[in-house]
Parts: C-alpha cells; structure tokens; sequence
C-alpha cells in the first residue's frame, strides 16, 4: 500500500531565504524540533511528528546495530561504520583494511560504484585516473560494517541489505528503541540499504539517547566514536566534523535531502528537515538553532555561512530566518 503524502510545504515556516544583491530570489520552507536537556519539547516548527526518511542520520543506529550483532569495532574503524565519508585517501584506505581484515572484497559491497562525494577530493581523485568504485561511496563503510557483521554470525552475505535479513532485523529494533516510536515505513536508500522512517521528534530523541546511554553500551560506543574521530564520519571539509570537534561532546550526523541530527552532550538535542532537500539551506538553519539552544562556539559562524556568487564573487547569502514565535 503506498504511504500517506507528508504535509505540503505550504504549511511548513520558511525556514531560511536566499539572498542576491539584496533581493530574495527564493525560500526553503521545513520543519525543525528543539529538545531540552530532559527531553521535553522546547521547540517545534512545521511538522516534526509525521514520520520522514532521516537518510544518513540513521547511521548511528545502523552501527550500532553492527556492534549488537555481535561486531568489535572501535575507534576510527567505528566511526567509519556510521560514516558519509568523503571519499578522502585515508577513508578508502581505512575501507579496504576492514574488508580485509574481515575476509572481504569490494566485489562483496552492495553500494553502487561512486566518485568521492567532496568536491575537491574527486577532482583529485579523477586527475589521478580514479574511476567510480564502491569503495570511494560514501557509504562503503556502513556496508562493511553490515557485510563484517553478517559474516560474524554466519548470515547470508549476499542479501545483507534485505529487510528481512536478521541484521537489518536487529537495526531496526535499535531504531525503534532509539527513537521511541515505531519504524513508520521501510524504503531503499540512495546506498542500497534498508532506510526506516520516524518523526523529526524520534531522530532528536534517538541522538539524544546515544549521548545519554550509559558508557560501554552500543550506542555510546557509537556516539564516543564519532565524537572521537568525526574526520571519518564526515570529512575534512564538512561542517559535521567541524561541529563535533568545535562543541566538544557534539554528536552530529547529516542526511541526504537536508536532514539533520545533532545532540549536545547534557541531552539537548535537534531533528531538522529543509522540504525541498535544499542543502544550502542547512548549515544556517542549524547554526541558528544551536543558538537558540545557547550555543555561542565560534564554529558556528563557519557552519551558517553559505555565500551566494555571481560571477564568482560573493553577491549575497542564504540566512535563517525563521522565528520562535
């Protein structure tokens, strides 16, 4: 049965406008949920309990699933299952010693052949005569991870990413445990896996309870991760490693069509959803919700600043610019 449509853009608050020579030639309208440190809802604009596909900010469930399943990895090697990496050297090199290590190839990844996702590492990729390769997708060491993990409890390796396999089974209890709330709709995301819906409410409160689970748990282990080594959860020019490491204690995780999940290390924690996928629209829109949580780090400046060029040269800017009341 296909699923209910979400709410019209219309009824969502424009939550950032671009800006060119001082003339607003468009709007991103979404929806956005603030949590305070015991979990209450302090802040809710648009549509923030309706289920949406988080994209890769489920990553953090999805690893720790991996490590339910009965998998050890820690450090940067856990980062790297919860990542959407850059496709940087040190991410496809780290990708390539796990299949090994685990017995593995790239012939075993599911995840279509890709060029790195940061700009200025697949012009270099491409000048050095790379090629699309599953191992540069971003997504390649979720799928490790995922296909590691399979191995380690002798499931089926070459249907890993069925919905019924026994550890996309176990991902979603982690989801639903998260999240507090059940999984709403199963879908395919852009990597191959499984992709399990929830509310803007839910993926606020799931990072929230990783930072929160107590030490030596899944989750934690998860979130310590990637607060540890966010270089590969992200990337060297991505504003989740600069907010993870310029708000110590930040755990912070972008999804594809503009979703994001964040939480702070005393429980405070946010969900956002630009409608249209509009990218741009994001670092603003979540530098001035961390401000609005109190957050005054510096970092957040580099996070919201999105130039609008013309002719090369700055000639404006997408701004936050909606409101608490």
């Amino acid at each position: 049965m296909p699923q209910p449509a979400p709410a019209t853009s219309a009824a969502h608050p424009v939550l950032a406008e671009v800006v060119r020579n001082g003339f607003v030639e468009g709007l991103h309208r979404g929806s956005l949920v603030l949590l305070a440190a015991d979990g209450s809802v302090e802040l809710a604009l648009g549509d923030v309990t309706s289920p949406v596909f988080p994209r890769s900010s489920n990553k953090p469930m999805q690893a720790a699933g991996v490590l339910r399943a009965g998998l050890d990895l820690v450090g940067e090697r856990l980062a790297l299952a919860a990542a959407s990496h850059s496709g940087e050297a040190f991410h496809r090199g780290l990708v390539r010693t796990m299949l090994d290590e685990h017995g593995l190839s790239p012939q075993d990844l599911r995840c279509p052949p890709a060029l790195p996702l940061d700009q200025q590492e697949q012009e270099a990729y491409l000048a050095a005569g790379g090629r699309r390769d599953r191992v540069a997708m971003n997504c390649s060491g979720k799928h490790t991870a995922m296909l590691a993990a399979a191995a380690r409890r002798n499931w089926p390796l070459d249907s890993y990413l069925d919905p019924e396999h026994p550890l996309q089974q176990l991902i979603r209890t982690v989801v639903e445990e998260a999240a507090g709330e059940p999984v709403a709709a199963v879908g395919t995301d852009g990597c191959g896996a499984p992709l399990m819906a929830v509310s803007l409410t839910g993926l606020a409160r799931a990072f929230r309870s990783f930072v929160l689970a107590a030490p030596g748990t899944p989750e934690r282990r998860v979130a310590d991760a990637m607060r540890a080594h966010p270089e590969y959860v992200a990337g060297t020019r991505r504003h989740d490693t600069w907010l993870m490491r310029g708000i110590p204690g930040t755990l912070s995780k972008v999804g594809a069509e503009a979703v994001q999940g964040l939480a702070l290390p005393d429980g405070r924690a946010l969900a956002l959803k630009i409608d249209d996928g509009g990218a741009r629209a994001l670092g603003p829109v979540l530098a001035r919700a961390l401000a609005l949580t109190g957050v005054t780090a510096p970092v957040l400046n580099r996070v919201g600043r999105m130039p609008v060029l013309g002719g090369g040269d700055e000639v404006g800017q997408v701004r936050a610019v909606f409101r608490t009341r």
